[in-house]
């Protein structure tokens, strides 16, 4: 396996913890929907970073995924869902972790987070041709 493969790995299972610490929140301290959201941007933000590295992209330390989405752009197509979608978690990256910033969310809008983090996982992983497994956290 090449080293650019093994370095998008580890974004990709970053992204992962990150996922995964945002549904363990959520299942045992929902009423932290600012740091669950925050982690869905992020899990988000490196799904792309990794992807990024795959096409041998260059991008800035930013946390906007619509920029990011905008570099990918210039090699694939990127539907307007995507963007979308990726602009409805662009409000929860760091900004959202400071005590001047309000947020208040609902249960669906947290799911709905999760669930574009994981169209994103699913929509990299794709284009790469790769396949690294998730677990689902889930409640027992």
């Amino acid at each position: 396996m090449s080293e650019k493969i093994e370095v998008v790995k580890q974004w990709i299972e970053k992204a992962d913890h990150d996922l995964g610490t945002g549904q363990v929140t959520f299942l045992y301290l929902p009423q932290y929907y600012d740091t669950i959201a925050f982690h869905c941007q992020q899990a988000a933000e490196k799904y792309l970073k990794g992807f990024l590295i795959f096409l041998n992209i260059p991008f800035k330390k930013q946390h906007s995924l619509n920029y990011l989405l905008g570099l990918l752009s210039e090699k694939i197509e990127i539907s307007n869902e995507l963007y979308d979608n990726a602009s409805e978690l662009e409000n929860f990256a760091v900004e959202i972790r400071y005590p001047d910033t309000t947020v208040n969310l609902s249960n669906d809008e947290i799911r709905q987070a999760f669930k574009i983090a994981k169209q994103i996982r699913a929509f990299v992983l794709l284009q790469m041709n790769l396949t690294i497994d998730y677990v689902d956290v889930k409640k027992e």
